[in-house]
């Protein structure tokens, strides 16, 4: 399988470069070199032009933050001169101990615009192109897309838009319509990378087990019995903020805010001494408040360059590439693994086939709902579904937009029968975790 990507994509830019010149330097715009003799030997005889890696070649790193400053060093430092980078994210603070590209007078700026002017004026004839708040970025336009998110949601946008642009003659895949996705992640000293070859290989929703539904702690045990420091600065946030509004009404808990993190720390004592709970700290609070989990730096930095390895290797054709998931952990020791995750005939995203849902005709739209929202395989976030009823479109719920919410919020009790759907009826369901509108099959169970 891995020998006949490669040779796919070996042919692909076969057809896009020219031929391979004796000798290459790259000059900076200021006249020097980052160039070395000898530099290039190791590919420099490869059937796949070293011109493209180094004047074709387009790259898109999306996200700036710990995983993505690495990553645009790592890239620009390979030889890659034509990079840009999406971040709609501003520089705080707490960034700089691990985001390096950034310094205390960048705060508050944009972190692709800084991002990209760093690594343009320290690596002589690289162009990095930042897109600080235009998320509508032609992906199409690119050769390979690296991702350094913190979001699942995003990855999986990001995923169903390089499906959206794939494209079938008589069924057959056209191998041109693929843009590789090099994915990575890190959550303190756990990372992973991987190689998605959209429509050939796994993509990121045949493995979304992988990526477990955030954790809730249970509003009881926050409520009445709380056992952990996370429980009592949950306790403030959820209940004491809305009750006590203490920064005037409708004001919503802002995590970066620091007078307002510094109230739910204070508060969250109160609540740990009443019950004799230790570990609430000011950097514990904001976590939980914005739901951070503590990065490091070393885990960004292996992450990084393992994904930029894999963008090499594609680009150049240097090796086959990663077939196509390694995990990393250096909690005790150092450890990695390396598995082929395999496509999934149901994906939602890439099977190009409605999947079934099986519900008894008695049962109530809120039941789908909940299915498609806590379904391990699904984890959607605000799923809005229609169907076609007596021959009509018919928005049966839909949540993003408060007037159509409130219209459609009675359909939630009505059973399957009664909203007039029948057994094999299609439901078109679309939601934020993918640009494409996903299609299920109604089966109706006894």
């Amino acid at each position: 399988m891995n020998l006949l990507l490669f040779s796919l994509f070996r042919e692909k830019k076969r057809r896009r470069v020219v031929e391979l010149t004796e000798k290459m330097v790259v000059d900076g715009g200021n006249g020097h070199t980052c160039e070395w003799e000898g530099r290039w030997n190791h590919i420099k005889n490869t059937e796949v032009s070293l011109q493209f890696m180094l004047e074709t070649c387009k790259i898109l790193v999306i996200g700036a933050g710990g995983l993505g400053c690495e990553l645009l060093k790592d890239l620009a430092l390979s030889g890659f001169r034509n990079i840009h980078v999406v971040d709609m994210d501003t520089i705080d603070v707490s960034n700089l101990n691990r985001q390096f590209l950034f310094r205390p007078k960048d705060v508050g700026r944009s972190k692709a615009e800084v991002a990209a002017d760093f690594i343009n004026s320290r690596i002589p004839g690289c162009c990095v192109v930042p897109y600080p708040f235009d998320s509508n970025v032609l992906c199409v336009k690119f050769h390979i897309i690296v991702c350094g998110l913190d979001s699942v949601v995003a990855r999986r946008w990001m995923n169903g838009m390089l499906l959206s642009l794939l494209v079938y003659e008589d069924g057959v895949l056209d191998p041109g319509s693929i843009i590789p996705l090099i994915d990575g992640g890190t959550e303190g000293f756990k990372g992973n990378a991987r190689v998605i070859l959209p429509g050939m290989t796994a993509c990121i929703d045949c493995t979304l087990e992988l990526y477990p539904p955030q954790i809730n702690f249970p509003m009881c045990t926050i409520a009445s019995m709380p056992r952990l420091p996370e429980h009592c600065i949950e306790y403030v946030r959820m209940l004491l903020w809305p009750k006590e509004t203490p920064f005037g009404d409708g004001v919503a808990l802002d995590g970066d805010d620091p007078e307002q993190i510094q109230w739910v720390y204070q508060r969250s004592l109160e609540r740990a001494a009443e019950f004799n709970i230790t570990g609430v700290t000011y950097r514990l609070t904001q976590g939980v408040v914005k739901r951070i989990i503590p990065a490091v730096a070393s885990t960004n930095a292996v992450i990084a360059a393992a994904c930029a390895t894999e963008v090499f290797k594609i680009a150049s054709s240097a090796y086959i590439p990663l077939n196509n998931y390694m995990v990393f952990n250096d909690v005790d020791g150092l450890y990695t693994y390396t598995f082929e995750a395999e496509r999934k005939e149901n994906c939602s995203a890439c099977s190009q086939v409605p999947l079934d849902l099986r519900f008894a005709p008695s049962s109530k739209l809120q039941e789908v709902l909940d299915y498609l929202t806590e379904s391990a395989s699904l984890q959607m976030k605000s799923p809005a579904i229609t169907a076609t009823v007596e021959g009509k479109n018919k928005t049966l719920y839909l949540q993003s937009v408060a007037s159509i919410e409130q219209r459609t919020r009675p359909n939630l009790s009505k059973t399957l029968k009664e909203l007039g759907l029948t057994d094999g009826q299609e439901l078109a369901v679309a939601d934020v975790t993918t640009p494409q509108t996903m299609l299920f099959r109604l089966c109706f169970t006894s």
